[in-house]
């Protein structure tokens, strides 16, 4: 039995991966942890009311997950990290905190399943990876939406020859602006559209090209009123000159889209990377005059996730693979960011 560890009480947390981990045989849930007031504001802060309004409100949120999961509640995450008491960790922080509190667990001899991106440093990355690797622990991203079924099912459809061959692929994810205060919307908390929906974009991508696969090109965009990136696009090409454009934002109208365009026909898929549990997907194929609708099986990506952190944990080739994988990313999403802010040329 692996008895695991959520830091921080997020909705995601709540509203997914414990519903999920509930039908997961083999873990237990152990507990839950909110950040003490030196880890939500540092060693020097003073405390004052506003700042334990804040801390108390996290305590409420975590109560709730004790509440209908049962499970401990861990007054810090330094203290459920270094509990004897637990095996893994579940971290959906905001990304610029996955670092530190991954490498805290690693370090304690605890697995590790973290919310996509794994960090916001591919140089990060890596001594995470490294770590891992050293004291044979799974270290697991959580990009859920790549053990849904219909990933599998669009691509043996497109390589039946459905829509002939493919010319050009595009991926696309971006949502309407969400409340001001939301940590996607802070540079200090790892924010911007690059790090939340363009590494979707990116790691779809990957998945529909051949594995010696470089950005070719990318571009960031801004608005006024924020500091971080709000929405992007750019191209990823393989060594078989195949394509896949890429969009994203996060001040956007709702796209969620998946476009295969055919030398015979058209595919397009929506809720390609958010299908959530008992969503039945479908995908429009559109040849010459005619257009028909291809429904795929439903399932549970984030169950599935879970499954593949079990495998990690308890097979070192699965572990390499996911230690693989998630370079792979860290090191695309870094060529991305280089190549739009300038810092390096493509060749």
């Amino acid at each position: 039995m692996i008895r695991i560890g959520v830091i921080c009480p997020s909705e995601i947390a709540f509203r997914r991966f414990m519903p999920a981990l509930e039908k997961k045989e083999g873990f237990f849930f152990a507990g839950v942890a909110v950040n003490s007031i030196r880890e939500r504001f540092g060693e020097d802060f003073t405390e004052d009311a506003d700042s334990m309004k804040i801390i108390q409100k996290g305590k409420e949120k975590a109560q709730k997950f004790t509440e209908m999961y049962g499970g401990k509640l861990y007054g810090s995450y330094e203290e459920l990290v270094t509990s004897s008491e637990i095996d893994a960790v579940y971290i959906p922080l905001p990304p610029a905190l996955h670092y530190k509190w991954a490498k805290a667990a690693l370090e304690a001899g605890k697995h590790v399943m973290v919310e996509k991106p794994a960090t916001t440093c591919c140089l990060e990355t890596k001594e995470l990876i490294d770590l891992a690797e050293e004291k044979e622990l799974a270290f697991h991203e959580n990009y859920m939406f790549v053990f849904h079924h219909q990933i599998k099912e669009i691509s043996e459809l497109v390589k039946s020859g459905t829509i002939g061959e493919v010319r050009l692929q595009s991926v696309k994810f971006g949502f309407p602006k969400r409340a001001k205060e939301d940590f996607r919307y802070d540079k200090k908390m790892g924010g911007g559209a690059l790090m939340d929906a363009g590494g979707y974009t990116i790691k779809y991508a990957s998945m529909l090209l051949s594995p010696n696969v470089h950005v070719a090109a990318a571009q960031n965009g801004y608005t006024k009123d924020c500091e971080v990136d709000m929405y992007g696009s750019g191209m990823l090409i393989d060594d078989k000159n195949h394509a896949v454009c890429v969009a994203y934002g996060m001040d956007n109208n709702y796209k969620c889209e998946l476009e295969i365009w055919g030398s015979e026909g058209t595919l397009t898929a929506t809720r390609v990377l958010t299908a959530p549990a008992g969503f039945t997907p479908t995908a429009v194929i559109k040849k010459g005059n005619t257009e028909y609708i291809q429904t795929f099986q439903e399932d549970d990506a984030f169950l599935k996730s879970i499954f593949y952190f079990e495998q990690c944990i308890k097979y070192e080739d699965m572990r390499k693979e996911s230690y693989a994988l998630i370079l792979k990313q860290a090191e695309l999403v870094s060529e991305f960011q280089k190549l739009a802010e300038g810092e390096i040329q493509n060749e």
